[in-house]
C-alpha cells in the first residue's frame, strides 16, 4: 500500500460474486507491517478452508464483537431503534421502558455480556425483581424478554443472531394477576366529592363518572369538542405528559379512542354553566384550563388530603384527594370513576361493542372486565324471573 503496509485478501472460496457481478473478495480485518505477516494470515485462512471450518472474516468479526457486547450497550441501541407497527415508540412508552431498565433490569444485567445471560440467571433475577409490585415486575420481565428476543432473531441482526436463543422462558412471567378490586363510588359519595371539589373542577368529576372519560381526554377538551345542543362530546385528542417530551396534545394511539360520547341529560345544564364561567374563550379555548392558562396539571387537580399531626396544627387539604377523604373513600382513584361508568353501562345491558365504543377500547379484552364486574346483574334477572312465576318472597 502507499503507506508501506501490506493488505491481504482472497477470493471467496464458495464462488460468490458482488452485486455488479465481480468476484467477491475477503479482506483481512487490518493491514500488516510486513509481507510475511500478511502471508501468514492467508495461510491460516487457507487452513480453515481446507478443514471445513471457514466462515467469512466479517462474520467472525461480528461474532467477536457480539461476544463482548453487554446487555446495557445493546439495550440502549434497542430502545433507540425500537418501533411498533412501523412507528417509533410513544414518548411515555419510551420513558416507561427507560424507567424499567434503570430501576429493575440494568442493575442486574447492565454489565453482563448478552451471551452470558442464561435462563437460570433470568429466573433468579425475576424472583427478586420488585416482588412487592407484581405489575411492575411483569412489565420489567416483558421488556427484558422483548430485548432478548430481538437479540436472538437473525432477521434483526444482519442474518447472524447475537445469542443462540432467548433465555427468557418463564411461563406467565409477563402477566400479573389483578389484586385490586375496584369498588365504584355510590351516588352519595359522588355528591360529597362534588361538594368538596373546587368549583372549576366539579364538571371533571361529573364527566368522568357519567361519560367514562380519562383525565388526559378531559384536560384537552376544547369548546368546539363539547356540543351541548346535541349533548355530545367529541373525543379527538388527549394530553400526554412524559419526562423526555413534556406536555403534548395528541390523537389517541388507536382509532377506537376517537369517539363521540353522549352527555347524560341530567348534567347538560352543568356543562353549559361551566363553559360560561370557567372555560377559556374562543372555539379552541380549553374547557378545563390551568389556573395560569394552558393545560391543567394533575397536581393542580389532585391536590392533597388534610392530615392530623400530633402536637401540631393539622395540614389543610384541597382538591380530589381531600374531597375523597371527606367522602370516606381514600381508596378511590379518579380513573375509578371511568371504571364505575363502564360497569354501570354493562349493568344496564350495554353490549360488548357498546362498551368498547363508550370506553374507546380497541380490543374486547378491556371491555370484558366491565361485563364481568356487572355479573351480579344475573342474580337480579333470576329474581325477576322468579317474581314472574309468582314468587313473593322478600
Amino acid at each position: 500500500m502507499p503507506s508501506g503496509r501490506f493488505r491481504a485478501r482472497y477470493t471467496d472460496p464458495t464462488g460468490r460474486v458482488t452485486d455488479d457481478g465481480s468476484q467477491l473478495r475477503h479482506n483481512a480485518p487490518h493491514t500488516f507491517t510486513t509481507r510475511g505477516d500478511a502471508e501468514a494470515w492467508l495461510v491460516d485462512e487457507r487452513r480453515a478452508i481446507s478443514q471445513g471450518t471457514w466462515s467469512p472474516p466479517s462474520v467472525r468479526g461480528a461474532a467477536r464483537s457480539a461476544s463482548r457486547l453487554t446487555f446495557g450497550e445493546y439495550a440502549a441501541r434497542w430502545l433507540a431503534a425500537r418501533k411498533v407497527k412501523g412507528q417509533p415508540l410513544a414518548d411515555r412508552t419510551r420513558d416507561h421502558y427507560q424507567d424499567l431498565l434503570d430501576r429493575i433490569i440494568l442493575p442486574t444485567f447492565g454489565d453482563i455480556a448478552l451471551k452470558d445471560i442464561s435462563p437460570e440467571l433470568v429466573a433468579r433475577w425475576y424472583d427478586a425483581a420488585a416482588p412487592e409490585t407484581p405489575t411492575y415486575q411483569a412489565h420489567a420481565y416483558s421488556l427484558l424478554r422483548a430485548i432478548m428476543r430481538t437479540a436472538a432473531d437473525p432477521t434483526k441482526n444482519n442474518g447472524t443472531p447475537l445469542i443462540p436463543f432467548n433465555p427468557c422462558g418463564i411461563s406467565g412471567g409477563g402477566s400479573a394477576s389483578r389484586k385490586r378490586l375496584v369498588r365504584p363510588a355510590s351516588l352519595d359519595e359522588i355528591t360529597t366529592i362534588l361538594v368538596n371539589m373546587p368549583e372549576r373542577h366539579r364538571l371533571m368529576v361529573l364527566l368522568a363518572d357519567g361519560c367514562a372519560l380519562r383525565f388526559g381526554e378531559l384536560a384537552e377538551l376544547r369548546r368546539h369538542d363539547v356540543d351541548t345542543k346535541n349533548a355530545i362530546i367529541h373525543v379527538r385528542r388527549g394530553v400526554v405528559r412524559s419526562t423526555s417530551a413534556g406536555v403534548i396534545a395528541k390523537a389517541p394511539e388507536s382509532e377506537a379512542g376517537i369517539r363521540d360520547v353522549p352527555i347524560p341529560p341530567d348534567i347538560v345544564d352543568a356543562v353549559i354553566e361551566h363553559k360560561k364561567r370557567h372555560a377559556e374563550p374562543g372555539v379552541l379555548g380549553l374547557i378545563f384550563p390551568g389556573a395560569n392558562g394552558g393545560h391543567l396539571s394533575p397536581s393542580a387537580f389532585y391536590g392533597k388530603a388534610a392530615k392530623k399531626r400530633r402536637g401540631k396544627i393539622p395540614t389543610k387539604g384541597w382538591g380530589w384527594y381531600e374531597a375523597r377523604r371527606i367522602a370516606g373513600r381514600d381508596d378511590l382513584r379518579f380513573h375509578d370513576l371511568r371504571h364505575g361508568a363502564l360497569t354501570e353501562a354493562a349493568r344496564h345491558g350495554a353490549t360488548l361493542a357498546e362498551l368498547m365504543a363508550l370506553g374507546g377500547h380497541s380490543t374486547s379484552h378491556a371491555a370484558m372486565r366491565y361485563q364481568q364486574a356487572a355479573s351480579d346483574r344475573l342474580a337480579d334477572l333470576a329474581r325477576k324471573r322468579a317474581e314472574a312465576r309468582g314468587w313473593t318472597g322478600s
